[in-house]
């Protein structure tokens, strides 16, 4: 019997991680995990009294900052039973099922701790998981964003491109600027041209949490820089906040009528060192339950803005930049 003469390319493109939805070997015991480490806790939750006494194997008078958070300002004690009480795979396969509305999956994770949330997900594939996404945005009509910059902060360039963009059909502007006093100057210039030819163009000035929240209340911003949130404690210690100081920070936005959205940032606790050997995943859900419970208008994550952490780890992190890149229901 002959062998068929088969080219090597055929047998490399057979093993190459990308093919295999994967990009490199995990390493749990140092963070290095995208789905269910062996340090991630079971779901789990008990409610006594109308009070959240226990959250995924935490008991109350263990909670952190985000657990005691989550238990208030997340969890619907009401529906929680329910949800909790359903088959993950059940859920997972309700996602992405056409006959089940998106608001049916809304109210059953208003009732999910984060370890049921991760668990959830983590039965769906990378082509499930678009379909879900799709199905679970609740943004009407999509839009762009562009960017409006130069390295010499220049006022007018700015006007006149911010109006370019606003031309060209960008719903969005953003700008950010070389030296940080100028913050200022660049909210004016990008707020006239941006008002130049189309009513309506949200704009937004990304500098300092502070500093923007002072530009906004000038009126010169409609939209806010994505607030950062974390998935551990001591990440949230580091960086000088709490649940409590970021849910704040959204209802001053809000009180000005300025929209806002927070972002997690992929691997962000693996990078600063706090990521407790938990998956990447699991944190992440932890962060998207801390976003609902303060009311934010939007999220986001930040598979983006995590890619140099695969530059400055290991090899191993390539893996963070896309699998924490994952919706989460509600």
């Amino acid at each position: 019997m002959t062998t068929p003469n088969r080219w090597k390319r055929y047998a490399d493109w057979d093993q190459r991680p990308l093919r295999l939805d994967r990009f490199a070997a995990e390493d749990a015991a140092n963070g290095f995990s995208a789905f269910s480490s062996p340090a991630d806790p079971k779901p789990g939750l008990e409610v006594s009294g109308g009070k959240v006494v226990s959250l995924d194997g935490v008991l109350e008078h263990d909670f952190d900052m985000i657990d005691r958070f989550i238990a208030r300002h997340h969890i619907d004690v009401a529906m929680a039973p329910e949800a909790m009480a359903m088959d993950s795979a059940q859920l997972a396969r309700m996602l992405v099922d056409m006959n089940v509305p998106r608001e049916d999956l809304v109210r059953l994770a208003h009732g999910m701790t984060p370890a049921k949330l991760a668990q959830v997900v983590s039965h769906l594939n990378a082509l499930e998981i678009a379909f879900a996404y799709s199905k679970m945005r609740a943004r009407r009509t999509p839009g762009n964003q562009a960017h409006v910059t130069n390295a010499k902060d220049d006022p007018l360039q700015l006007a006149a491109d911010a109006a370019t963009a606003v031309a060209f059909g960008f719903d969005e502007i953003e700008t950010t600027m070389r030296v940080s006093r100028n913050a200022w100057s660049n909210a004016l210039a990008c707020a006239v041209g941006g008002a130049v030819g189309r009513w309506g163009t949200l704009f937004q000035c990304s500098s300092e949490e502070a500093e923007e929240l002072r530009i906004g209340m000038a009126g010169f911003t409609s939209y806010a820089e994505t607030v950062s949130v974390y998935g551990t404690e001591k990440t949230f210690i580091d960086g000088d906040d709490t649940p409590w100081s970021k849910a704040f920070l959204a209802a001053a936005y809000a009180s000005r009528g300025i929209k806002m959205r927070c972002t997690s940032g992929a691997g962000s606790e693996l990078l600063m060192g706090f990521h407790e050997s938990k998956s990447l995943l699991y944190l992440e859900a932890r962060c998207l339950c801390l976003q609902r419970g303060m009311g934010v208008q939007g999220t986001q994550n930040g598979g983006i803005d995590g890619a140099p952490l695969s530059m400055a780890k290991s090899w191993r992190t390539i893996w963070c930049c896309s699998a924490t890149s994952r919706p989460m229901a509600g």
